[in-house]
């Protein structure tokens, strides 16, 4: 890099760090109070309170002199909000019809079509090829026009440590067999797996596309009429004996199933802005500071919420009216400095509860080029700053080459301390630009009680602590608007992972920001709850579980995955140097 580069880079960077405060926290507040108000009812997708959103956003913008991308400020897109049953579903055994919502029922992410064929019964319709486990039922099988029924669960239970777990959810089932060229796939529930032997429930699962075959869930009745001369449980019983020796066979049967489902769809927008750059150079790069300001409207079932038996405002201040405020701001300020090289691109991010989809749509039918992007920040949940520790989490740190070596010493001159996560993919906006192969850095302050409840108000919000971070990213933005670009390394997979499945809860909400000592902190007790009902506080820090160390939150999810329901367990404690025992009822 060149001397006089060098010099300014450094002089910009004294100059924010010697700012007390560039970013106004009364804007923030005013930002803040709108976007989290009750008129807005929770900013959900689609409805009149997101788009006042939108609309209040790229008025900010405007009135900051940024110049509006897209459809005059709006990129627009289409989610699915819910699934139903259309009118015309059936199911033939032969000649025979059956019921659906009594004998059988389409899954959520179903294709909607006419198949017709025989079966093939795969048992538990694996295909594992690992250093501990192979099983494959699909061996030399022939499924061109056939359907494939495939039992529910595993052999090991619900075992979340088990070697079949990551294979066993129904998504997973259904893309293995379509891997083996299966033109559909009917499930059933053995008797170990579901004595009632329910129907799965039509519940929308947030994915925007069908998985491209027909799925369709039978009762076990239904299942024994295709099988003639075998029964599921008979069957069942052969696979927990025999294990993998079990083998997949062929059934002559003809069935014949037509999907109809309808999708609810509404119309919901990115929000972005730019300020172009000046360096002839450098004016065709990137760097893009983002946050999505959408929530969960009312809440309610599978809607995120954490009390979803309440239908109530989810106002949505810390997450994420306090991240929009600082995009707002940011851009407010950067206007008024508006001798940036590279080109600035502020964008508010629709439908990210709903799987980020509002940044998956952007980079894929991007208003810039991915590749000539710089570096991409995301604010996500920046709210509740702790007035005394002062800590924010930075993820993604290492999705560059010296990224997180760069940025340390400006955290230092801010009045913020810090944890860095080097990974760049995580449960925000971020993810959708790393897995694009573009830097990225995440801010975050931390969960709370109130996540995703109706509890989550502007009242509660630090405004002064999302100063102090906007005032960092000022000071990044600057450092980083130079004449080098960015070397994008990988940092972690480019894919969620895989989510631990529970059999019980403690009822806490963790610290992911603390580091000080080996153990998880309790960033928050809920009431009723295990945790709550044994006498663990807000800031205690868990030590053992079951008489087995947590140093970690990953060693605390291990040893919650090993307690059923109904057991107790010893759980210890640090709370104020000393360690207290209690017993925990799961």
């Amino acid at each position: 890099m060149k001397l006089l580069s060098i010099i300014s880079i450094l002089l910009l960077s004294i100059f924010f760090q010697n700012c007390a405060s560039t970013v106004s926290h009364k804007k923030l507040k005013s930002h803040v109070e709108y976007l989290a108000s009750d008129k807005l009812k929770g900013r959900f997708p689609g409805t009149e309170g997101g788009k006042e959103s939108a609309e209040y956003i790229k008025s900010e913008f405007e009135k900051n002199g940024l110049t509006l991308l897209g459809d005059n400020g709006f990129q627009y897109f289409d989610v699915i909000t819910g699934v139903n049953l259309g009118e015309s579903n059936s199911f033939l055994l032969g000649s025979n019809s059956y019921k659906v919502g009594k004998d059988f029922t389409p899954l959520s992410f179903s294709k909607s079509m006419t198949h017709s064929g025989s079966i093939f019964v795969a048992g538990y319709g694996f295909s594992i090829k690992n250093d501990s486990l192979e099983w494959n039922d699909y061996s030399n099988a022939n499924l061109d026009g056939k359907w494939v029924l495939i039992f529910r669960g595993a052999p090991d239970g619900d075992n979340p440590h088990g070697p079949f777990s990551e294979h066993s959810s129904l998504r997973t089932k259904v893309m293995t067999a379509k891997d083996n060229s299966a033109s559909g796939v009917i499930f059933v529930s053995g008797e170990e797996f579901d004595k009632e032997d329910n129907l799965i429930p039509l519940i929308y699962e947030q994915s925007q596309v069908d998985i491209g075959i027909p799925v369709v869930h039978i009762t076990r009745n239904l299942a024994n009429k295709i099988l003639r001369n075998q029964t599921v449980s008979e069957i069942e019983k052969t696979i927990l004996n025999q294990q993998e020796n079990f083998k997949p066979f062929n059934i002559n049967n003809l069935v014949t199933a037509h999907i109809d489902m309808n999708y609810e769809t509404v119309q919901t927008q990115n929000i972005v802005a730019s300020i172009p750059g000046t360096d002839p150079k450098l004016k065709d790069e990137f760097i893009i500071i983002g946050a999505h300001y959408d929530h969960l409207g009312y809440g309610g079932d599978h809607s995120g919420s954490r009390r979803p038996d309440n239908h109530e405002i989810h106002n949505g201040a810390d997450d994420n009216a306090s991240g929009t405020s600082a995009v707002i701001e940011l851009a407010h300020e950067m206007a008024k400095k508006g001798n940036n090289k590279r080109t600035l691109v502020f964008i508010a991010f629709g439908a990210e509860e709903m799987g980020l989809l509002g940044s998956k749509y952007f980079v894929k039918n991007s208003l810039v080029k991915n590749e000539n992007i710089q570096l991409m920040m995301n604010m996500d949940m920046v709210g509740r700053l702790d007035a005394e520790k002062n800590q924010i989490s930075i993820g993604g740190t290492q999705t560059a080459i010296d990224l997180e070596k760069s940025i340390e010493p400006l955290i230092k001159k801010s009045n913020l301390n810090h944890t860095f996560s080097p990974e760049g993919y995580g449960p925000s906006d971020h993810s959708s630009f790393y897995v694009n192969d573009i830097p990225v850095l995440f801010f975050f302050t931390g969960s709370h009680s109130d996540y995703h409840t109706p509890e989550d108000d502007a009242d509660k919000v630090n405004y002064k602590g999302i100063a102090s971070i906007s005032d960092l990213i000022l000071s990044i933005t600057s450092y980083f608007d130079s004449e080098d670009r960015l070397v994008y390394q990988e940092a972690g997979p480019k894919e969620e992972k895989k989510r631990q499945r529970f059999k019980v809860t403690l009822g806490i909400m963790p610290d992911y920001t603390y580091s000080e000592t080996k153990g998880l902190r309790v960033d928050a007790v809920l009431q009723g709850k295990p945790a709550s009902n044994a006498g663990i506080l807000d800031g205690d820090i868990i030590t053992s579980i079951g008489n087995k160390p947590v140093g970690d939150i990953y060693e605390y999810m291990h040893r919650l995955g090993e307690i059923n329901p109904g057991e107790s367990a010893p759980v210890s404690v640090l709370r104020d140097g000393k360690e207290l025992n209690y017993t925990v009822k799961f």
